[in-house]
């Protein structure tokens, strides 16, 4: 009788005891929803870390893009960023300090309007001598001997117009090719990937491949952009001193 009554008391307190492996379970999902895991509490150690290593790099403006054109790569430690031009016995010739601290930019807008100008002195200067002694359409294919100076007012209207339309068309050719949209970027920005003068012009195929000549080629077309810019200003001023041409001074 005590046997069975001692039964039935360990079946009844059974029954309300929690079940081990429940009771482990319910222990073991508290632990871990509670206690972070090693890989967060080594992420939050070493967070903190990583921030504070990271530097914090400031941008120069003055840095020119990686990016090579014709076999130049701008170098800011060179003058006018490595850019052919420098000619003995001068080398690089700025003594006003033209370039000084001027960023890359700058220097190829000055670059640009160097040797376009110098393309225009080249021609003006044939212009003055072969305006001056040669038949012309203009005139008939006759020998006009009025100075270049002149010359300009005496052309009739049909055939200075389309003269100024070819004019304003290869100028516009021109923005296109080397200048960045306004809008699309500051006022007077040449395009990264062009190289001053550059407009793609080349129907003889002059233009050479190796980067060596091409900076040869372009050095030259800068002396003798140079020197017309100079005899050009000198034809000008001479003709408006004394009235004759330039042929005519020389004795021809």
């Amino acid at each position: 009788m005590k046997l069975a009554i001692f039964s039935a008391l360990v079946g009844s307190a059974a029954a309300f005891a929690p079940s081990n492996s429940i009771g482990a379970c319910a222990s073991s999902s508290a632990l871990r929803m509670s206690e972070p895991t090693t890989e967060e509490t080594t992420a939050t150690m070493e967070a903190p870390a990583a921030v504070a290593a990271t530097p914090v790099v400031e941008e120069s403006p003055f840095v020119p893009a990686a990016v090579a054109i014709n076999g130049w790569s701008a170098d800011a430690a060179l003058p006018c960023y490595g850019l052919p031009g420098a000619v003995s016995p001068l080398g690089f010739f700025d003594p006003i300090g033209f370039t000084k601290d001027m960023d890359l930019n700058g220097v190829k807008r000055f670059r640009e309007a160097e040797v376009m100008h110098g393309r225009v002195a080249m021609m003006a200067t044939l212009g003055y001598l072969i305006g001056e002694s040669t038949p012309t359409i203009t005139y008939g294919m006759d020998v006009h001997h009025t100075i270049a100076n002149n010359q300009i007012p005496e052309v009739p209207g049909t055939v200075l117009f389309p003269f100024f339309l070819a004019i304003n068309i290869a100028e516009a050719l021109r923005a296109s090719t080397g200048w960045v949209e306004p809008g699309l970027g500051p006022l007077f920005t040449l395009r990264e990937t062009y190289y001053p003068g550059d407009i793609g012009f080349d129907p003889f195929g002059l233009k050479p491949k190796d980067a060596k000549d091409f900076a040869n080629m372009q050095t030259k077309e800068l002396s003798n952009g140079r020197l017309a810019m100079l005899a050009a200003a000198g034809m000008c001023a001479q003709e408006q001193v004394n009235g004759q041409g330039i042929l005519e001074n020389l004795g021809f």
